[in-house]
């Protein structure tokens, strides 16, 4: 054996040096394709194994290896080809995660650096009307007009509007005006005998202006634009001087008389009717009642004058309507529209309502309804027509929107309360839409487009309900509901800027385009629309140093914000500067809480499976027949 060994050795000592230059000119395979072939077909020999173990062998089945080896890589480049397949099936996937990406980028919505800052400046001024709120409820007027003056800029960089509580008391005699404003009245004086135009209207237009409390003034000038065929400007003058002192008499007849003269007779008797509503013990009352019934007859003639007028065209058009469709109810459909106008304002309004309030989801929580009602009650006690029985309707919409409807039934969405930051900006739309029903804009629309709507009852769309639900009110008509409603806002102790701040904040917030614009009709809150609220504000007088009603306000957006947090997502509440975690931890919470019953209910079933599993091997194997056989077997060992 050892000799075998050694000549073993020998001859492997001789081979070896030979066979050494022939396997290096072999063409061996890279390491890397080494170890896939060998990952491929066999695994890899370990460290230990003697690698000069048969070379020649060895050496002669390398080839053959790299044969084996191309298989291997031909599998190896099938897979680098059905690696594009992959990134195919996993696009799915990456959609998928961009829709997650999507969701939770909208779940973490924040708002950019700028309108950070904004928000953060709406909570101070915020804080700082409340507490001007506060100071002005308890009675202290003036702290709380210097506060509202503070944090209150002016419209514009040239001025500065002073609160009405600090005009001087109404004067009428010249001698206590200014050396200025005496010039200017003694030359007006002069102008008026003379009859020089020229010489009128620059120097009082002047007097008024630096003496507001000067009321002959006033008088002088609208009797002068009267006078002059300008009934209009009349009308405006009289209008700025009452805003300044609303229970001047003598200012007041005056403009009675000027809008009675230009036939806005309703006009007058809500004049009228507003002064004998807030002076009430004044001796004067019983005078302005009077003109005011005096005034809504003569609207009322009007009115009955144009249904009359139009009677005769729905018959026309009734006959027209059987000679085309050879339906006899379209000529029945005119006299029923007829008849509806006859009945009046009120009756269109109960009606229309009474059917939005089916078609329409309608808020049911009692404070938010309670909220508004009682807003709008305090309000439209003021509007000067009680001839009106006023409803206020909360619509479950979280878009702002608004819409009166003949009568004074007034529909407000609460989105309206969502997106406004105070008491008086609500007020403000609310009185706007008040103006419209309260100066029979939509009736008047519908009386005059009455004849049309017959006309339009043959195509899709027409008649009275479209008249009434698609509004196109005129310019003229908004700019009478902007002065009206400022004049409520005001006589209720709001600031008269409700309106006007409301539209500045949406159209920062969501620009003029926005939907959020439905409830301006056909005029959207351009800058014009509120330069012109502005001028009105402060070229009328009115004051928006008053109160705002802030804290309540906040509780009842706060509590709309809850109902409706199904529909906001949570860019809106960003935007809406409002949180609601409270709730969506309660909601986890009772998630959790279900998640728990269920996993317990899981167990519950377990267990009774279990304890059925049991009792089913109970009754295979009943306890008392093993103990039967344990018995017999102890009675054979003792017999054994």
């Amino acid at each position: 054996m050892k000799l075998l060994w050694n000549s073993w050795l020998v001859t492997l000592s001789l081979v070896l040096p030979i066979a050494t230059p022939a396997l290096a000119d072999l063409p061996l395979p890279s390491p890397s394709r080494l170890a896939q072939a060998n990952g491929e077909t066999r695994p890899t020999l370990p460290a230990s194994e003697p690698a000069n173990a048969e070379p020649s062998d060895e050496a002669e089945e390398l080839p053959q290896e790299e044969e084996d080896s191309e298989p291997a890589n031909a599998e190896s480049s099938d897979e680098a080809e059905e690696l594009p397949q992959e990134e195919e099936d996993s696009e799915p996937a990456n959609a998928e995660s961009s829709d997650e990406t999507e969701e939770s980028s909208e779940e973490e919505y924040t708002l950019d650096p700028e309108e950070a800052a904004k928000q953060a400046e709406r909570r101070r001024l915020l804080e700082r009307l409340a507490e001007a709120d506060r100071l002005y409820v308890a009675g202290d007027i003036a702290a709380a007009e210097a506060i509202y003056q503070e944090v209150k800029p002016p419209f514009s960089d040239d001025g500065k509007q002073a609160a009405i509580s600090t005009l001087p008391e109404p004067l009428t005699d010249p001698e206590q005006l200014s050396p200025a404003s005496r010039v200017y009245w003694r030359e007006a004086q002069a102008g008026w005998e003379s009859k020089l135009e020229s010489r009128i209207f620059v120097p009082l237009e002047f007097l008024v202006e630096a003496s507001p409390e000067f009321l002959p003034g006033h008088l002088l000038l609208a009797e002068a634009y009267t006078s002059y065929k300008q009934p209009e400007k009349a009308v405006e003058v009289l209008e700025r001087a009452t805003t300044f002192y609303p229970n001047s008499p003598e200012l007041l007849r005056v403009k009675i008389a000027a809008l009675a003269a230009t036939e806005q007779w309703l006009e007058a008797s809500i004049a009228a009717r507003q002064f004998a509503l807030l002076n009430p013990d004044h001796s004067d009352a019983e005078e302005f009642a009077t003109l005011a019934e005096d005034n809504f007859g003569k609207f009322r003639g009007y009115i009955r004058k144009v249904i009359a007028g139009n009677a005769i065209g729905n018959v026309v058009t009734g006959a027209i309507g059987v000679a085309l469709t050879g339906n006899p109810l379209g000529a029945l459909s005119a006299v029923e529209t007829l008849v509806m106008l006859a009945r009046g304002e009120s009756a269109i309004g109960r009606s229309i309502a009474n059917q939005a309030i089916e078609e329409l989801e309608m808020v049911e929580d009692e404070e938010i309804i309670a909220y508004v009602q009682k807003l709008g009650e305090k309000l439209s006690k003021l509007s000067g027509r009680d001839d009106f029985e006023y409803e206020f309707y909360v619509i479950k919409d979280k878009n702002l929107n608004a819409f009166a409807l003949p009568g004074g039934k007034i529909f407000v969405n609460a989105g309206a309360i969502l997106h406004s930051d105070t008491e008086a900006q609500l007020a403000g739309l609310i009185t706007h839409e008040l103006a419209h029903a309260v100066l029979s804009h939509g009736f008047q629309m519908v009386t005059h487009g009455n004849l049309i709507g017959n006309m339009a009852r043959y195509v899709p769309f027409g008649g009275t309900l479209a008249n009434l639900l698609v509004l196109d009110y005129s310019r003229d008509m908004e700019q009478q509901a902007d002065v009206l409603g400022t004049r409520l806002l005001t006589s209720a102790g709001y600031s008269a800027d409700g309106l006007r701040n409301l539209m500045v904040k949406l159209k920062e917030q969501y620009g003029e385009g926005s939907s959020f614009w439905k409830f301006m009709s056909s005029h959207p809150p351009t800058k014009e629309r509120i330069s012109d609220l502005e001028t009105l504000i402060e070229r009328g007088g009115y004051n928006r140093f008053a109160y705002e009603g802030v804290e309540q306000h906040q509780e009842m957006r706060q509590r709309v914000a809850e109902l409706l947090r199904e529909e906001l997502s949570q860019e809106d509440l960003v935007k809406l500067d409002i949180e609601l975690e409270e709730v969506e931890t309660e909601e986890t919470e009772e998630g959790e809480e279900t998640e728990e019953e269920e996993l317990n209910s899981d167990k519950d079933e377990a267990n009774s499976e279990e304890e059925e599993l049991d009792s089913e091997d109970n009754e295979a194997n009943p306890e008392g027949e093993e103990e039967e056989l344990n018995s017999d077997d102890k009675d054979k060992q003792e017999e054994e």
